[in-house]
């Protein structure tokens, strides 16, 4: 029995252009038990591609990740997997196998979600990996393929049989991409079929979702993605509800800029100068902020930490001559 996530419970999603360095040490301050890095393409890894190793790069002080590879291809997936155990040694976790990301992009090549469709080669996926590591391998995909087609609990028995250590459960269909809301009845009937761990994951914004997603799924560990956007918080909010405890007051306006203009310091260390890819986490931050509207444009052209930390300056003067 994997028992990781008895003293787990808490993982930051693998999020592609979201789950960087600096984000992931955000989010473990507070409260994050794990943090996966992105997603990993196994064929570009097989290119020896730097761009794609650059996404297995641990930020100071991180003491381990969890590694989600992506691809349909079981050779390719074992050699890639066994490549990541040797290069990262005791910093990895376990590998983890998307089976759940429904990116055109992605299913188009036959990789992600699209897997679903070919329960067959997906678990010829899982035996070869498996074969090639010592780590745990563990399985993240969803309700199923096609919107009111659910396969997920046949789905997870295959993964379990051909030796996934644990099964992470979207509560969304592929072809829903993130409309609607996640089934949580999924992943229950996922946990109630299986006898590994069960991951829940799907609409966990608060440490309130957290705890519902517990109880209403009986998971071993909830995963968050979206709900950390800009908001790393929730995972503090989490903890302490799930430990029967009074959730956080959410971060004043001051807060969450302070912590934008953290991260942005955060990104240049590691980036240099250039860190356009804060400008999507910037947006989260300020989202709903008096003035947040007018400074999208701005955040549009922002390329330096000094850049993001004039607009932020201006949102701060804002909220503040609103709040008198």
């Amino acid at each position: 029995m994997f028992d990781f996530f008895r003293s787990h419970r808490l993982l930051l999603a693998p999020m592609a252009g979201v789950s960087d360095e600096a984000f992931r040490a955000l989010c473990r301050e507070q409260g994050a038990d794990l943090a996966f890095t992105e997603m990993v393409s196994a064929k570009g890894l097989s290119y020896a591609n730097e761009k794609t190793r650059h996404l297995l790069r641990l930020a100071p002080g991180e003491d381990q990740v969890a590694v989600q590879l992506f691809g349909h291809e079981p050779d390719t997936m074992a050699a890639q997997g066994a490549w990541i155990e040797e290069a990262m040694g005791e910093s990895l976790a376990y590998l983890d196998v998307n089976m759940g990301c429904p990116a055109r992009k992605i299913v188009s090549k036959g990789d992600g979600s699209a897997l679903m469709k070919d329960p067959e080669l997906a678990a010829a996926i899982v035996r070869a990996v498996r074969a090639a590591v010592e780590h745990p391998v563990t399985v993240k995909f969803r309700r199923g393929w096609a919107e009111g087609d659910e396969t997920c609990v046949d789905f997870a028995r295959r993964m379990e049989d051909a030796g996934a250590c644990a099964v992470a459960v979207h509560g969304r269909y592929a072809e829903q991409l993130y409309r609607g809301s996640a089934d949580w009845g999924a992943i229950a009937r996922v946990k109630a079929a299986v006898g590994v761990p069960v991951i829940g994951n799907g609409d966990v914004r608060t440490g309130a979702c957290a705890v519902a997603i517990t109880r209403r799924t009986g998971c071993d560990a909830v995963m968050i993605a979206r709900g950390a956007e800009g908001n790393p918080w929730v995972f503090a909010q989490a903890k302490a509800a799930l430990a029967g405890e009074p959730e956080p007051a959410p971060p004043s306006v001051e807060a969450r800029l302070a912590m934008a203009r953290r991260h942005a310091r955060l990104l240049a260390e590691r980036e240099g100068k250039n860190i356009v890819r804060m400008r999507k986490h910037a947006m989260w931050y300020m989202a709903g902020l008096p003035g947040a509207a007018t400074a999208r444009a701005r955040i549009n052209a922002c390329v330096s930490v000094e850049d993001f930390d004039a607009v932020f300056d201006e949102l701060l003067a804002c909220a503040q001559a609103h709040a008198e």
